[in-house]
């Protein structure tokens, strides 16, 4: 009788020292169970695939790599509602020892807001620093299995995936004469807070004991607490894996829901948003939407009546920041007008209350906003639009001179905060010294010096748990890396 190769649960012999850990090792241990749940799944050995997640969150590399992510993700300042973060080595070996599943207890979310893009506020869940780290732990071993299961066009929440493969998936789906005409526009009201909790315990693959106790602690608010009924635990790590597994199965009864390929029933997916393309309206409104309808019924979720509509490409539609339209039977993908305001709205919230700043913090703070925008649309129809981008900033900024400057003249202003370089005479700069004690010129990077490069979309079934991938996600890896490098070597040139 087979079983299963002997784990690394325990911590070495040696005393465990967090500086000195060899992460590489931990990494490949991970990796190699993570490999090996995936073929389990693959092959339809779910005893085995529940096997080896035990092995995984009861292994001591498991328990380090899970601890590793919450303290150095970009929420890992934050406290949950007992004011604890682990800052030090010390309270990270600690917690080690710490991570086990007996006797461990959920603690209540400590509830904030935060800003949505339409000025209302979103609900936020901040766990416990134990409870980051236990949903870290357990997410290696569902992650596998979610990835197997989702369909083959969502590509929010999963690794290797992104925005760009999305939108590129639209392009393929609607590019040419003879694809769909007609789009239905969908999102799911309340994604987060609304699965239901029954579904969820009956169909994720995981410890249903700790998933529970996760779906059930409840959150903080204003000193009061409040039981949690449905939804997940937004803000939690594992909540987006969740989500992804909630709404796997979306695409196939889609596309049940029309007997004939003539219909071109297609559907790309982000986290909650979608679109599903068809032939004609009659074919969504009839067959299409109210399959997605019951499909999200059966899991406690809704279509947001306000944001799904039906749309023709010739009218075009918003998807992920993103304007997809045909002008005389050619697509056309440009950053949606929405995404340009929001853009320079931010920029405006930026400059305006930092009247005393130098310049040259004012280029370091602007320039990794300006580029992070450019370059999530450097891969569509955006060169147009970075140029209008790069005035409204121009603006914003002699708005910022003048304020600071009321009684100068325009040369000298121009004098001061402006130089030239090649054949640009308005370059806005800023000085600053580098470690040797030289002054050093930062220029404030304009949108439409980054190229524009097409984006070349992720293989549907590519799969970064599957051996059969792992060179063509090297190769990826590789090409992305080089153009990284040549952009960078492009920018300080």
């Amino acid at each position: 009788m087979r079983t299963l190769a002997k784990p690394t649960i325990r911590a070495p012999s040696t005393k465990f020292s967090w500086a000195s850990a060899d992460w590489l090792k931990a990494q490949q241990h991970v990796r190699r169970l993570q490999m090996r749940i995936a073929k389990a799944e693959r092959e339809g050995r779910h005893g085995k695939a529940k096997a080896l997640q035990w092995v995984l969150t009861h292994s001591f590399y498991g328990k380090i790599i899970a601890i590793k992510r919450v303290t150095e993700n970009r929420g890992s300042k934050t406290p949950g509602v007992d004011g604890v973060t682990w800052k030090t080595n010390k309270q990270k070996e600690d917690a080690v020892k710490t991570l086990k599943r007996r006797g461990y207890k959920a603690a209540p979310l400590r509830r904030v807001y935060i800003p949505k893009s339409n000025k209302k506020l979103r609900p936020l869940g901040i766990p416990r620093m134990i409870c980051r780290a236990q949903q870290a732990l357990y997410l290696l071993g569902l992650e596998p299995i979610v990835e197997q299961r989702a369909d083959k066009n969502a590509y929010g929440f999963r690794p290797k995936r992104s925005a760009a493969d999305a939108i590129a998936q639209c392009f393929i789906a609607l590019a040419n004469k003879d694809r769909a005409q007609w789009i239905l526009e969908g999102d799911i009201k309340s994604c987060f807070d609304k699965i239901d909790h029954s579904w969820l315990l009956a169909n994720t693959p995981m410890d249903k004991a700790m998933l529970q106790k996760w779906l059930k602690a409840g959150y903080m608010e204003r000193k009061t607490f409040h039981l949690t009924h449905e939804g997940t635990p937004q803000g939690g790590i594992i909540s987006p894996c969740l989500s992804v597994l909630t709404l796997s199965g979306l695409e196939q009864a889609a596309k049940q829901a029309v007997s004939e390929p003539r219909d071109k029933v297609n559907v790309v997916a982000y986290a909650d948003d979608f679109i599903i393309t068809g032939a004609s309206k009659e074919v969504l409104e009839n067959q299409v939407k109210p399959a997605v309808i019951a499909f999200l019924k059966e899991r406690g979720l809704e279509l947001s009546q306000e944001k799904t509509k039906l749309t023709h490409i010739e009218e075009g539609f918003d998807f992920l920041g993103f304007n997809v339209r045909k002008y005389k039977g050619k697509l056309l993908i440009k950053p949606s007008k929405k995404s340009i305001k929001r853009f320079l709205g931010s920029i405006r919230e930026t400059i305006h209350p930092k009247l005393s700043i130098k310049s040259e913090e004012m280029v370091r703070t602007l320039n990794p906003k300006i580029v992070g925008w450019a370059n999530y649309f450097r891969h569509v129809v955006a060169k147009a639009t970075f140029g209008h981008v790069d005035t409204g900033v121009f603006n914003k900024l002699m708005w910022w001179i003048k304020r600071r400057h009321p009684n100068k003249s325009a040369g000298w202003r121009r004098k001061r905060y402006f130089r030239r370089e090649g054949l640009r005479n308005w370059v806005f700069y800023g000085v600053s010294i580098s470690r040797g004690g030289k002054l050093k010129l930062r220029d404030l990077k304009k949108a439409s010096a980054i190229p524009i490069k097409r984006h070349v979309k992720i293989r549907a079934n590519a799969n970064p748990y599957d051996p059969a991938y792992t060179d063509y996600f090297a190769a990826r890896k590789a090409k992305r890396t080089f153009r990284i490098a040549s952009d960078v070597e492009a920018g300080e040139s």
